[in-house]
This record gives structure tokens, sequence and C-alpha cells, in this order.
């Protein structure tokens, strides 16, 4: 493996210089990736590759922004940046002015370009693979497919792509790959099927593959069902790399388990709350975790944004809930944007945030459990921000978490691939 020099050529997207790349720059977000479960498939000797690429290669831990959740996450890796800059701050957004809660997956949300187009319109060839379509639009932004140089498709919509939207007609046949069920691990498998023969027939300068959590969401580290993923993946990682690519291997949050001794949720149901306090409906409590695939986690998570009535006593109601067991910090929006990085004009009067076992809810009766069947893992919060930071080089420079964030990944990457392979 390679020492990586200094950069001598660079690409300046939102204030950070990205080396060019003379080999192929691959980010890889493994959605959910608790440390644990990689160091369980490797003690099960399940992961031979990602083995061997940590012993020649570089291995750290990074923080991902919070809230701990996807749309913010995978748009930090894809910009650079935090929610403050791209104004991704959760997979749900409640507009005050119009009273009405809406998905973040449209472009119009998006306040800064990703990595993927400055790098298309630097004449770069750039590959996006996402699991869920709900990331495709944000992370496809700004480029363009007339030209074969820009491939970006999900796996769960992979039959129905097209050459004029996603530069590639019908990706499920290219591949002879059938679309996976939304909620299997399939989904995942099907982006590193895409992600190899997309490197060896495309030959991108920069691709991101990024997975879907259901996986996590359902099983602990260790666990048959959770070895077998993370031994499906060490397959497809063993040969991006022997195709001598420059590889960050990251997630863009952890898992934990949050249940109580009977396999039921743990679950503090906030609207409930305010309701008590201040009167029904007078508050409005706002769950970013929220997408339209819930069946594995039911909308509940670790972070939540309360909106509160003018009259409200901020510093009492925080006083209130953090003397509730389960909560593990409560902040003003000034406050809790400042430490987050988040954008003030999309976070409630209130950020409310769990503790490693305990999630949060609105009213217990909007929330439909049903389909929870197995005792509830789930992120958001702080305590699943720590996730694997893994280079297929020597980069004996690269800082360790805090510091190290899940967003530096294509700064790492890039810099990676900025020499060639064995050279």
């Amino acid at each position: 493996m390679n020492k990586i020099s200094p950069i001598t050529s660079s690409l300046n997207v939102n204030g950070r210089d990205y080396a060019m790349p003379k080999t192929c720059a691959i980010g890889i977000c493994l959605d959910g990736c608790e440390p644990a479960y990689l160091e369980e498939a490797i003690t099960a000797g399940l992961m031979p590759n990602l083995k061997r690429i940590r012993e020649s290669g570089t291995v750290r831990h990074a923080d991902s922004v919070i809230p701990s959740f996807t749309n913010p996450n995978n748009l930090s890796i894809a910009t650079g940046r935090p929610p403050s800059v791209h104004g991704i701050c959760g997979n749900f957004l409640y507009d005050p002015d119009t009273g009405t809660e809406v998905m973040m997956n449209d472009v119009k949300f998006l306040r800064a370009p990703t990595i993927f187009s400055a790098f298309y319109n630097a004449g770069k060839k750039v590959a996006v693979v996402t699991a869920k379509d709900k990331l495709r639009a944000l992370l496809g932004d700004g480029l363009k497919f007339d030209d074969g140089r820009a491939f970006c498709f999900s796996a769960e919509r992979s039959d129905t792509t097209t050459l004029e939207e996603n530069g590639i007609e019908n990706a499920s046949a290219w591949l002879s790959t059938p679309v996976p069920d939304v909620y299997s691990a399939e989904l995942s498998e099907f982006v590193f099927i895409a992600g190899v023969k997309l490197l060896k027939e495309m030959q991108p300068d920069v691709m991101y593959l990024t997975t879907t959590d259901y996986v996590q969401h359902k099983y602990a580290p260790g666990v048959p069902e959770a070895n077998a993923f993370y031994e499906m993946f060490d397959k497809y990682l063993g040969e991006l790399d022997a195709l001598g690519a420059a590889i960050v291997i990251t997630g863009d949050h952890g898992m934990k388990p949050k249940h109580l001794s009977d396999g039921s949720p743990a679950v503090i149901y906030l609207q409930d709350h305010f309701d008590e306090w201040l009167g029904e409906a007078k508050a409005r409590v706002i769950l970013p975790i929220t997408d339209p695939y819930v069946v594995h986690h039911g909308a509940l998570g670790a972070f939540a944004t309360a909106y509160l009535p003018d009259n409200a006593d901020e510093e009492d109601l925080i006083a209130r809930l953090s003397a509730m067991d389960g909560i593990l910090l409560v902040l003003n929006k000034r406050d809790a944007c400042a430490r987050f990085e988040l954008p003030e004009d999309r976070m409630g009067d209130l950020v409310i945030i769990s503790s490693e076992n305990m999630t949060l809810g609105t009213s217990e009766s909007r929330h439909d459990l049903a389909a929870l069947d197995e005792p509830l893992r789930s992120h958001g919060g702080l305590t699943e921000q720590r996730v694997p930071f893994i280079v297929n080089r020597v980069m004996p420079d690269l800082p360790d978490a805090p510091e190290l964030r899940n967003f530096d990944a294509f700064f790492h990457a890039t810099r990676a691939a900025s020499v060639q392979a064995n050279s």
C-alpha cells in the first residue's frame, strides 16, 4: 500500500480542496454500521478482505453529524460539509409557515453543490448508487446524463432507470439482477453488484455506494443475520480493492438497542407530555427519522425537535425534559444549532436527544408498531454518532474521532486516489 503524497492538483468544493484522482476514489457508506458489526464479523473469520485492508491500510473512527440519521449524513458525505452548509437536517421537515410536514428528498432543500457534481463539471466521470430511491435525486443533483460521464440510480427502482434520467437503461437488466425487496439485505447487495460492474466497465473517477440499514435495525452485532450481511459486503469489497480503487469505508450512523427487557420498544412520547403541560396541540413535535420506510423502526429515533407556542417557558420545559429518565440532552434552538452545525431556519425551538437505550415518539396513538417483529434498534442521537473510517491505503496523518468526521470520506478518498496503486 502507498503512503499518500501532498496534493499537487485539486478541485475546490464548498471551500475544501479535493485531490484530482488518478485511480477511482470510492466512498462506501454502510448504513447503520455500528463499529461492533465489523469487529464481530472479523472475529468470526467472515471478513478476510476487510481484515487484510485494516492490517495494510488505515483504521480510524469518525463522528457522524447530528442528528445521526440517513439523509443529513449522506448529504454531508456528498458535500463534505455539515447540515448548516447543505441544509439537509433530517429525513423529514416541518414548515411552520404552512403548517405542513414534508420529506426532505427534493433538491430544492439542498443548499450546496455535491462533490459529485463538482467533479463532473471538472470533466470527470462519476457514479452514484444508493439502495433507497429517497436519496437519488439529492445525490444526483447537478449531474447530466447525456455524455456517458454520469450514472446515478437506486437499487429500489433499478428496473425503471433511463439514459436520460440515470445514465443507464434498466440497470436491473444490465446487472442481470432482479429488483430486491426494499426491506431486505439484498437491496444493499444490489448496490455492491452495481459498484463492481460500474468500476469494471464504466471506470468512474469518483464513485459513491450507499446502503440501507434494514439489517442493522433488526439484528445486533455478531448474530448470524448480521454476520451474513458483512460477509456478503466483504466479497464485493475484495473485488473493488483488487481493481485498484482507493476506498474509504464509513457509515452514516451507528445503531443501538432501544427496547425494554420484554422486547417492547423503549419510548418517551414527547407530544403527549407537551399536550399535558401546554394544552393539546399547542406544541408540535417533529421526528426527523420519519421517512417512507418505517416498518423496521416505527419512526422511533433518538432525536426530536419541538416547535413551541409563543408564550411557552423554554427554560421550564428544558428543565422538565432534562429531569426525565432516558433524556440525554435538551437544548434551545440557538445552542443546538451552534453545537451540531444545523440550519436554524429548519429546527424547532427545542432539540431533544434520548439516551443510548431510549427512543423519542410523538403521541403513543400515532405510532404503528405492529410491524416490529424484532426488539427495536435505532439511532439519531449522540450515542450513535461514532462510525468506522477505514482506508485501503496507508495514511499516517489521518486524525481520529472526534476530529475526523464521516463527511471527510471523499477528501481522503481522493487524496488516496491521487497516487496510482502499487506505484
